[in-house]
């Protein structure tokens, strides 16, 4: 009986805190919810070490810094937004750091950390403003789908070039050709990415997990690349010295050179933010009479600050998971679900030498996945709309053709701007969308914008 009580007494705590009831929830369901995102998304914790791993960070400091940024981004959207979305390291935003920013553009690291604390403090001060609204009002809706075209496809490319299917071309013709079609990577990673469509399509919580995990053991098996290091390991930040705490380069984020990119950063940040917590909100019935998400402001603020500490700690930018949807979908209805997740990835910071355990080959499949998915956005294109349509399309297009999510903006704002004048719309354009064209413009031709 004394059992019982408190067991009475803990769940009532809880229905009053989160409102379970009056969501038409219950204590279990939302538990359960939250195993469910975090069995859907705990792939992040693996895939981002291992892409800005290849970029230089450290991998261990990188999984214990993911893990901590899922962990506090998940209880602070719990605890204070109340509704069931978990926060983890944006894989997007990590692809473009690590193989454009890094890799091909070469910025250093702290530059990198500082750009993305300065992002996740202009991303704050923006959604507790009404610049976010000014933003939002003058960046066309075929543009924001192009952003998360040109993202989608340039992740696949990123996982197709990791596994060797397409290599870049020394001769002359295309940039890129056809690699070793019938190498293990690859043939493992295709195989792995019809199994993840079987799974999902199925519904089978933590499809993503499973397939890497079963290729990374086949990878140990049978690759001699593939070693274990253990399991098990108190968590450190730092790593034979090198610790990423602390260690951003603001004012070299602010080098004109880069603000092109912090830029892109920004708004990327903002679309896929408010366009990933309506999306979930609608699944699970969080909107108002007003058609607005409840706690929607405080939503965006999570997402914000929780980019604020990537860039403290050392990893990438923050951005709650489309995978949330996975938890309304076994009807999560509350902050409890993404504490549940937030606990779990504060539990598996204690597991960081799997992040060496997994091969490029076996995170390719989630990455081409998660692109594919983005690809979704074209369906968003307004086709009765050509101009603005085919602004956005060009916007994605050339996000790939150039590996630069700020060219794609700015071809995408140009021929917006100049195709409604041409086609005698210019009061179709607002003043603002107008200006952006400018300053972007201005950037590249001025040569402050630097191009891959």
């Amino acid at each position: 009986m004394f059992i019982k009580n408190i067991y009475s007494d803990s769940n009532n705590k809880l229905n009053d805190f989160f409102k379970i009831q009056q969501r038409h929830s219950t204590t279990c369901r939302e538990i359960i919810a939250g195993f469910t995102v975090f069995l859907s998304m705990v792939y992040s914790v693996i895939v981002i070490p291992n892409m800005l791993g290849q970029a230089g960070f450290p991998k261990t400091t990188v999984f214990i810094a993911t893990c901590m940024i899922s962990g506090f981004g998940s209880l602070l959207m719990g605890l204070w937004a109340n509704l069931p979305m978990a926060i983890g390291c944006a894989i997007s935003l990590t692809a473009l750091i690590a193989f454009n920013l890094i890799i091909s553009q070469g910025l250093s690291i702290p530059i990198i950390l500082g750009a993305i604390f300065l992002m996740g403090c202009c991303f704050t001060l923006i959604s507790i403003t009404n610049i976010r609204s000014f933003i939002l009002r003058n960046t066309p809706m075929g543009i924001s789908q192009g952003i998360g075209i040109g993202i989608g496809l340039f992740l696949i490319l990123i996982a197709a070039n990791s596994i060797g299917l397409v290599i870049k071309n020394n001769q002359d013709g295309l940039p890129i050709s056809l690699g070793q079609f019938s190498s293990f990577p690859v043939i493992i990673s295709l195989i792995g990415l019809a199994v993840i469509s079987g799974l999902e399509k199925r519904k089978i919580p933590g499809g993503v997990l499973i397939v890497i995990i079963t290729i990374s053991i086949l990878g140990l098996i049978f690759d001699p690349k593939v070693k274990y290091y253990g399991l098990f390991k108190l968590p450190t930040i730092g790593v034979n010295g090198l610790s990423l705490l602390f260690n951003m380069d603001i004012i070299g984020a602010l080098d004109p050179v880069v603000l092109p990119n912090l830029f892109a950063l920004i708004i990327t940040a903002i679309f896929d933010a408010t366009g990933t917590i309506r999306a979930v909100a609608s699944q699970a019935n969080l909107l108002d009479e007003k058609n607005q998400i409840i706690n929607g402001d405080k939503a965006i603020i999570s997402d914000s600050i929780s980019s604020i500490f990537a860039g403290i700690l050392g990893t990438s930018p923050a951005a709650v998971y489309i995978e949330s949807a996975a938890g309304t979908a076994v009807g999560g209805k509350t902050g409890l679900t993404a504490v549940v997740v937030g606990l779990l990835f504060l539990l598996i910071i204690f597991l960081s030498p799997i992040s060496y355990l997994v091969p490029a080959y076996a995170t390719a499949p989630a990455l081409m996945y998660v692109g594919l998915l983005m690809l979704s956005n074209i369906k968003k294109l307004n086709f009765n709309d050509l101009i603005d349509t085919i602004s956005g399309l060009l916007c994605g297009v050339f996000i790939l053709l150039t590996c630069n999510i700020v060219t794609g903006i700015m071809i995408g704002f140009a021929c917006l701007v100049i195709g409604r004048f041409c086609a005698g719309e210019w009061h179709k354009l607002t003043l603002g969308a107008i200006l952006i064209a400018v300053i972007l413009i201005t950037f590249y031709i001025s040569g402050l914008a630097i191009v891959v």
